[in-house]
């Protein structure tokens, strides 16, 4: 897509209107492809907000020509790879070993499913599993696999926009294709095999069961190998008895209201915990499920998430007191 030819002329005389106005349009998708890039919603807006300040510096260089949009991508997709220089793979796990959970990256953050920017990519290339496998590559082959085959850009467009020659970045894409292998993101389809119907009584089984403190009804709708993580914290939990031990003694013991939500394209839940001085329930985390075969394979608790980002209330006031709920085995106090 070329640029209006008044804007560009306009921004390059220095009407600082007139390139906010020619930049506008890519916005968002520049967002969501430095989300995929870094992993992280808030890096990702610092990101874009960097590569536009660059952006305006320079655009005087841009002649009326110029491809603003593969511009504006080369621009940003080398502000992150700047940054994930900085960040450094010592962040990363040393050894992952079977099991772990994909998204155990201190960074790791989630991506409000309704917002926006998702019209700009495929659903499945913001799942959980697919960004955080990203996590793991070098950054020119987290690059060259997102700028071709998420965003559709050519091997001669990516040679461009990194600096280097299409053999390297052919080469960058078939070894980031190997690496990520059987963490290609799948539930989109897994919720279309479901159904409407039964997705929505999984979602209403799955937050009566948390309301009702209910912990038997919660393992029973778990796979048999389901984990459940917490970003940022390191600890998790694998199948069916871990996780219930781990509710009984921690989460359980409190009273929840669940809203369902989707992130990075998945069924989500914003939950939130009583807090008796507050008199309402406070927000306690986003829940965000991966299914197989209809029940709940994975659990990423963000901790930190804030609800209001996916479409929830920054608390839920009832109208007098807790909300009524059976409370669980094991969950006094």
């Amino acid at each position: 897509m070329t640029a209006p030819a008044a804007l560009l002329d306009a921004a390059r005389s220095g009407d600082a209107s007139a390139f906010e106005e020619l930049v506008a349009p890519y916005r968002a998708e520049l967002q969501a492809h430095c989300y995929l890039m870094l992993g992280s919603l808030h890096d990702a807006e610092d990101a874009v907000q960097e590569s536009l300040v660059r952006a305006w510096r320079s655009v005087g260089s841009l002649d009326d020509r110029g491809f603003v949009r593969a511009w504006l991508y080369k621009i940003a997709t080398n502000r992150c790879l700047t940054a994930i220089g900085q960040r450094g793979r010592r962040e990363l796990p040393v050894d992952l070993t079977p099991g772990t959970p994909a998204t155990e990256i201190s960074w790791l953050e989630p991506y409000p499913g309704a917002s926006p920017e998702a019209r700009y990519l495929a659903r499945e290339s913001v799942e959980l599993a697919f960004v955080a496998a990203l996590q793991h590559l070098s950054g020119i082959q987290r690059a060259a696999l997102i700028l071709r085959e998420v965003l559709g850009f050519s091997a001669a467009e990516v040679a461009g926009q990194l600096g280097t020659s299409t053999a390297s970045v052919n080469s960058a894409l078939q070894r980031a294709r190997k690496a990520i292998g059987s963490a290609a993101p799948t539930q989109r389809s897994v919720l279309r095999d479901l159904g409407d119907a039964a997705v929505g009584d999984l979602v209403t089984r799955w937050a009566d069961a948390w309301q009702a403190g209910d912990v038997d009804a919660i393992v029973v709708m778990l796979a048999d190998d389901a984990r459940y993580s917490m970003p940022p914290l390191p600890q998790w939990y694998r199948g069916r008895d871990e996780i219930r031990a781990f509710l009984l003694r921690g989460p359980l013991r409190s009273r929840w209201r669940f809203l369902p939500t989707t992130a990075n394209g998945q069924l989500a839940f914003g939950t939130y915990m009583w807090d008796h001085a507050a008199g309402a329930y406070v927000p306690g985390g986003l829940d965000v499920l991966t299914l197989r075969d209809g029940r709940v394979a994975e659990i990423t608790a963000f901790l930190t998430a804030d609800l209001t980002r996916f479409g929830l209330p920054p608390r839920i006031h009832p109208s007098r007191g807790p909300a009524p709920g059976r409370r669980g085995p094991g969950s006094a106090g």
